[in-house]
């Protein structure tokens, strides 16, 4: 059965950090590009961060870029995303995804063919 989980959400203050996880089970991340959107109340899913199949390409929306780091642990099936210095805008459910279709990064949400359930990350003020 393909399978995304994330993992590592939670409650944190502004200025703290958490570190998210995308384990795939079913099948090997290895050709697949990730990404990471979120969704927060009353809003639409918005893409945040893509990491290429092999690792060598990072993107981020313009918000994140210098907080939030994605990474890739190919033998650990994993994909990670470091979020440093968050604020409370950045509250919401937190979803990985893999695309299929191509080993380059995408971000609208229709490129990617397998999702996660989600992760909250609350960020109190």
């Amino acid at each position: 059965q393909v399978q995304l989980v994330e993992s590592g959400g939670g409650l944190v203050q502004s200025g703290g950090s958490l570190r998210l996880s995308c384990a795939a089970s079913g099948f090997t991340l290895n050709y697949y590009a990730i990404a990471w959107f979120r969704q927060a109340p009353g809003k639409e899913r918005e893409w945040v961060s893509c990491i290429s199949s092999s690792g060598g390409m990072t993107s981020y929306e313009d918000s994140v870029r210098g907080r939030f780091t994605i990474s890739r642990d190919n033998a650990k099936n994993t994909v990670y995303l470091q979020m440093n210095s968050l604020r409370p805008e950045d509250t919401a459910v937190y979803y990985c995804a893999a695309r299929g279709r191509g080993t380059i990064c995408k971000t609208g949400s229709y490129e990617y063919d397998y999702w996660g359930q989600g992760t909250q990350v609350t960020v109190s003020s």
